[in-house]
């Protein structure tokens, strides 16, 4: 299966506090695509990318477990694990900066709007 979504979005504060920023990822490269940040990847990320709203992929799930759970939409939240190069404290973090070291499909992402938008049958 094919999906696309958004992994992170702009000025938006997270649950644990961080607002990212645009232009935080946009040396981003595709990078391994995990189920619940952890665990061998679960498919391959095709296209990354920022745009005026926050990091859209695209992206291809090859493990049929993890494709079922999408598909059912028990795992339609999408997660980056990154690591802060720049950032700037007020009251939130926001990252300016980031190093990013992979995306995840999660049940509960940290931005409730970082999701699964498209998902295409292959």
């Amino acid at each position: 299966m094919r999906i696309q979504g958004y992994a992170a979005l702009f000025d938006r504060v997270d649950r644990a506090g961080d607002v990212f920023r645009s232009g935080v990822f946009a040396d981003a490269v595709p990078v391994p695509l995990l189920m619940q940040h952890q665990g061998k990847p679960v498919g391959e990320i095709w296209a990354i990318g920022e745009d005026a709203r926050g990091l859209w992929i695209e992206a291809c799930v090859v493990d049929p477990d993890v494709a079922r759970m999408v598909r059912s939409g028990a795992l339609r939240g999408l997660s980056v694990g990154y690591r802060a190069l720049a950032a700037r404290q007020g009251a939130w973090r926001e990252v300016l900066r980031a190093r990013l070291a992979e995306v995840s499909l999660v049940a509960v992402p940290m931005q409730a709007a970082a999701r699964v938008e498209t998902i295409i049958e292959i």
